[in-house]
């Protein structure tokens, strides 16, 4: 059986930038940087967390035909790819204020939700991130919150 995730992957589309946004501003770390002739294999970590990697991938040969890689391109510029990467934090306030003041462009401030609080934003190729400051105790689904119950 399956037993943990090893490596997913986010489409960039252009690696430089992508070290930069993700190294510089985001704070992780290179886990792998290798030339392989038909493809930059470059991996990313969240520092002591080398176990699970993102690969910042171009769209293109030999992953994608050329057609294919044309039209991920398109869709990852319109931010259409939906949902890529979710990283937690003990502090989603402060990390998104550390972020901001870095240049980093957000979709959404800090929100109070059932499982913590969260905000979402962008990376410079329009794929959407989500950080999470898990609740203690998160809400379970469909449980009336203290909101609705008049509980405080």
């Amino acid at each position: 059986m399956l037993k943990s995730i090893r490596i997913s992957h986010v489409w960039v589309l252009d690696q430089d930038q992508a070290l930069d946004f993700y190294v510089g501003k985001l704070g992780l770390e290179v886990t792998s940087d290798v030339e392989l002739g038909f493809m930059r294999w470059l991996t990313v970590a969240v520092p002591g967390q080398p176990g699970r990697e993102i690969l910042l991938e171009l769209p293109a040969p030999p992953s994608l035909d050329e057609a294919s890689a044309k039209q991920v391109r398109e869709l990852v510029s319109k931010g259409a790819t939906g949902f890529t990467v979710g990283f937690t934090t003990d502090d989603c306030r402060k990390t998104y204020a550390t972020l901001k003041a870095k240049g980093v462009e957000f979709t959404q401030e800090p929100v109070e939700q059932g499982y913590g609080i969260d905000c979402g934003l962008r990376d410079p190729f329009g794929n959407a991130i989500r950080i999470v400051q898990l609740a203690a105790q998160p809400q379970q689904a469909g449980a009336p919150s203290a909101k609705m119950t008049g509980n405080t």
